[in-house]
Parts: C-alpha cells; sequence; structure tokens
C-alpha cells in the first residue's frame, strides 16, 4: 500500500526516483525499494515524504483514502481547515471530494484551465437546454 501510494504521488508531480531521493537526502535505490515494497521507510522518512508530496501520514499508511494534509502554507494552492474537510468526506462521494481536493492543491495554472473549461460547459448548456 505503502509504495504504491509513493509511486503513483511521484508520478504525479513528474519526479524521477533520483529527484525524489535528492529531495529527501537518500539513495534513488532506497526511494525504488520503498515504492516496489521490499523495504518500508522509517517513521521519520514518512512523515519526510508526507510533507514532500503534501498529504498525510495516514494516507501514505492507507489508513485513509483522503490525502488531505493541513500544513505548511504554499502560495499556489488552496489549503482548506480540517474541520471543512472532515464536512466534504462526509457530504460528498469518494470520488468527488478526490477531485475537490486535487484540485484545490493543483497549480494555480491548471487550476485556471479547469475553470475555463466549466465555463465553457456552462455556456455550452445555456446555448443548448
Amino acid at each position: 500500500m505503502i509504495g504504491e501510494r509513493l509511486r503513483r504521488l511521484r508520478k504525479k508531480h513528474g519526479w524521477t526516483a533520483k529527484e525524489v531521493g535528492k529531495r529527501l537526502g537518500i539513495a534513488e535505490s532506497t526511494v525504488s525499494g520503498y515504492e516496489n515494497g521490499h523495504r518500508s521507510p522509517p517513521l521519520d522518512l514518512l512523515v519526510r515524504f508526507a510533507d514532500l508530496y503534501g498529504v498525510s501520514t495516514d494516507y501514505l499508511l492507507g489508513r485513509t483514502d483522503h490525502p488531505a494534509f493541513i500544513g505548511r502554507a504554499n502560495t499556489e494552492n488552496v489549503r482548506v481547515p480540517e474541520p471543512l474537510w472532515g464536512i466534504m468526506r462526509e457530504s460528498l462521494p469518494n470520488e468527488e471530494a478526490t477531485f475537490l481536493y486535487e484540485f484545490l492543491n493543483a497549480p494555480h495554472a491548471k487550476r485556471r484551465q479547469v475553470m475555463r473549461y466549466w465555463r465553457f460547459l456552462q455556456l455550452e448548456e445555456e446555448e443548448n437546454p
């Protein structure tokens, strides 16, 4: 579970195992070992992985399917307070809650693209009800 999520998050960020290793101060082979499930990262490194990817350690451990993380402010990302995330997780289907999380944590340029497409769909619906 941990390895699959580490690999998925690395690819989502567009990083190689070598780049992740460099960011964390560990060898590329160590990153690969964690991703392939041959090894498990120690707790301190698990926390550093979570910080790097902007997710909770509970998400990496498979204790939740919601990667929400409330941490360092990132000027490009929107941070939603944990109580609000709790309401969203309880109120929305998993796929929609995950979409909102990913949308809010996407780079500003990508969020703008999604908003433009959404406006396009709204205009299209108005023209063809």
